[in-house]
């Protein structure tokens, strides 16, 4: 019985010595973390005059979790955010409230499998709300809100010209991004120029966008691979889904109310399932202004080659499919436009541009007209359209009190 005793009285020891209730002792902790140690930091407003610097190693089975006491219990404002940084690994950072200075809180390069999972981010002033440069890392189930400030929501970087990779961002909520009338102010950023050529392998999935116009390029993919899909995107107008750099991404069955719709440059991209309605535009197929494969710089407009565009549905957009005017615009090439539903809206099609090579197939057109599209490409009958279903903020805030 006295050995039974011990142990309770031990296992309290252990238990109080991971609850913490100053930024020092947070610290601490940190540095002295082990695989599967968990450190509750008690409810509160802590206030950072520095980063807290995380380089603590879990493992697949063993995370260390740092943790507030109660979800949302915890803010950290001041100067400084997390700074995950090598050798960090499998470490979930859960529950805080982050209204520190913009641009400080990160996850490093050689950082692997961070989780950043039901906090809040409402920095303040100019930078990323988070920057993620580290493989493998995983933001759910937060929320992002209210940024006025250059700089994006979520940036997503690498190291050299390799992007950070199989980085998935899933269940979050962002709204309410004002435009602060300049470039560089996308809710996400995947990617950069230098950074297009490599795969990110990347997931964006079941979030929820709304109200969030800080540019013109809500989601900016500027690296190859990605997939980015079951997103509901309303109430932005004027911004943008956008395939700004990089081959190969996969964009399929979101849900875009009020925006400006789907843009893609670059090449072997793929556009399917999607439903759009009441967009000021629906998919617009980038106007090339150079060719990246033939030596042109990594920042231009890359000349669209072999993009599908198939199985989406379009409702009462103002514009349909369509290329605007460049001058000297190379165009796209080699589209592939099959099994799309246009009902409503502007023309189906209007390019105003180059366009060789392009497939029209098996699309069907319901009061609208033609546009470029030609008659072998589509029939008209009238669509059984069975309107998608959105995310609702309801759906969210149930799905994060239901899972951990």
């Amino acid at each position: 019985m006295r050995h039974f005793a011990g142990f309770l009285l031990l296992a309290v020891w252990f238990t109080d010595a991971a609850r913490v209730d100053s930024l020092a002792a947070l610290q601490a902790r940190i540095d002295d973390a082990r695989p599967g140690d968990v450190i509750t930091v008690k409810n509160g407003t802590y206030r950072t005059t520095a980063p807290i610097t995380v380089k603590a190693q879990g493992t697949p089975g063993k995370v260390v979790r740092i943790a507030a006491e109660t979800a949302g219990g915890v803010t950290i404002t001041g100067a400084g955010g997390f700074d995950v940084v090598s050798p960090a690994s499998h470490v979930v950072i859960d529950g805080f409230v982050f209204t520190h200075a913009s641009g400080q809180t990160h996850i490093r390069p050689g950082a692997t499998h961070i989780r950043f999972t039901r906090n809040v981010f409402e920095a303040a002033g100019d930078g990323a709300y988070l920057t993620v440069a580290g493989h493998d890392a995983e933001i759910d189930r937060s929320e992002f809100r209210n940024k006025r400030t250059p700089g994006n929501m979520i940036d997503v970087r690498g190291e050299g010209s390799q992007v950070a990779q199989r980085v998935r961002i899933h269940h979050n909520y962002f709204h309410d991004f004002d435009s602060p009338g300049v470039n560089g102010a996308e809710t996400i950023r995947f990617g950069l120029s230098g950074l297009s050529m490599s795969k990110g392998l990347g997931i964006i999935e079941h979030n929820l966008f709304v109200r969030c116009v800080g540019e013109n390029e809500m989601l900016s993919i500027k690296s190859g691979a990605n997939v980015i899909q079951d997103n509901t995107l309303l109430d932005s107008r004027g911004a943008q889904l956008t395939l700004r750099h990089g081959n190969e991404n996969i964009v399929r069955r979101n849900y875009l109310r009020g925006t400006d719709g789907i843009r893609v440059f670059g090449d072997r991209n793929r556009i399917s399932e999607n439903y759009l309605e009441g967009n000021t535009g629906a998919i617009q197929i980038g106007n090339g202004g150079a060719e990246v494969a033939d030596g042109a710089p990594l920042t231009s407009h890359d000349r669209p080659d072999d993009t599908y565009i198939t199985s989406n549905v379009l409702v009462n957009n103002e514009r349909n499919l369509f290329m605007t005017r460049r001058d000297r615009g190379l165009g796209a090439t080699r589209t592939t436009i099959a099994h799309n539903v246009i009902q409503g809206g502007g023309p189906a099609a209007v390019i105003d541009g180059p366009f060789p090579g392009a497939i029209w197939r098996d699309n069907t057109l319901w009061d609208t007209t033609a546009g470029v599209m030609p008659e072998e490409g589509f029939s008209r009958r009238r669509p059984a359209i069975r309107p998608a279903r959105p995310l609702t903020l309801e759906a969210w805030r149930a799905f994060v009190r239901g899972r951990r």
